[in-house]
């Protein structure tokens, strides 16, 4: 069986390195799981996600020339597709008069507050 690129296949973490791990998908076939390609969020030590032994669902990322076979666990999860179209989208301009009116109360809020803790000390020379 060839492996192609974008095929999601099960395989068997063989071993850990501190830059990832490799899985023998078929036939003996080994490929290598990147650290950044282990899971969504950032992974610091590869052995809180991984053991040798475990049984993995993989997609193929690359086949190079000289056999290397790049692998992903995290994109071989079946993801909802994003619902960011639903979400109301605010233009810029909103967003940065909005930003503009905030910033403008917690500067008249810090200044409200500072000038009133001054006490009588000259704070108000009129």
């Amino acid at each position: 069986m060839s492996i192609e690129v974008g095929s999601k296949l099960q395989g068997k973490v063989t071993g850990i390195t501190n830059f990832g791990a490799f899985v023998e998908i078929d036939e003996g076939k080994t490929g290598l799981v990147h650290i950044s390609e282990v899971a969504d969020n950032y992974v610091k030590d590869i052995n809180d996600h991984l053991s040798v032994g475990d049984e993995v669902t993989v997609k193929v990322l690359n086949v190079q020339d000289d056999g290397k076979i790049g692998l992903s666990i995290k994109k071989a999860k079946d993801r909802p597709p994003r619902q960011r179209s639903r979400q109301r989208t605010e233009s810029f301009e909103s967003k940065m008069n909005k930003f503009l009116k905030d910033s403008e109360d917690r500067l008249a809020s810090l200044k409200k507050h500072t000038e009133s803790k001054r006490g009588g000390r000259g704070a108000k020379r009129g």
